[in-house]
């Protein structure tokens, strides 16, 4: 079996700020709490004693910048690889406005349905089918040549819940729902066959671990 340690990148805005819809189109870097999120998460997996074997993000700074300081914790170096697939997507017309506009446009339903169900509302560009068989192929790649390994995956919450739909997996917790808050993470167990099993989503790492 192949572990996959799936990232959601550390805050890009302050308490202080007012959240924005962030996609591909937007290349923010962390913020201080976010790079504090992203230390936190380094250091979890190397007190729990996770050992990636290979290391992958997408190109903008948040989710490099997050990748950069978990990687900084592990005892071996790793070469940061770029993978399409872990791209954010894009958010159409609202792109980089606030939740309170972003629900005057699209209306409640929508949104849930995104956060239930992966279903994009109406104007965003989310490529669902490519994400789903580029999780596919690179899940069969990762069983080939890792076999018992741990790989890190650093992404967005937009692009990450497409791992859960191309392997048939769905958490458990709140509604159902596909999203994962920031400096959070999952792992997804790949077995032969096809086989996938959900073994956490939305973790954030505590005081213990």
């Amino acid at each position: 079996m192949t572990l996959l340690y799936i990232v959601r990148h550390g805050n890009t805005f302050e308490a202080n700020e007012a959240p924005r819809r962030i996609g591909a189109r937007t290349d923010l870097p962390l913020a201080a709490s976010g790079l504090a999120q992203a230390q936190a998460l380094g250091a979890h997996f190397a007190r729990t004693g996770v050992r990636f074997a290979r290391a992958l993000s997408s190109s903008l700074r948040r989710t490099q910048g997050t990748a950069e300081a978990i990687l900084a914790r592990q005892p071996h170096p790793l070469v940061l690889e770029p993978a399409d697939f872990l791209a954010e997507i894009d958010h159409g017309p609202d792109e980089n406005q606030t939740e309170d506009i972003v629900l005057s446009r699209i209306g409640r339903t929508a949104l849930d349905l995104w956060d239930t169900e992966a279903v994009p509302p109406p104007g965003w560009d989310v490529r669902a089918d490519w994400r789903r068989e580029r999780w596919l192929e690179f899940a069969s790649e990762a069983l080939a040549a890792h076999r018992d390994d741990a790989i890190l995956l650093v992404t967005s919450n937009g692009a990450g819940r497409f791992a859960l739909s191309a392997f048939g997996l769905k958490p458990g917790g709140k509604a159902g729902s596909v999203k994962f808050r920031t400096g959070s993470y999952g792992i997804i167990e790949a077995g032969g066959s096809g086989r996938f099993r959900l073994l956490d989503w939305d973790r954030r790492p505590d005081a213990a671990g």
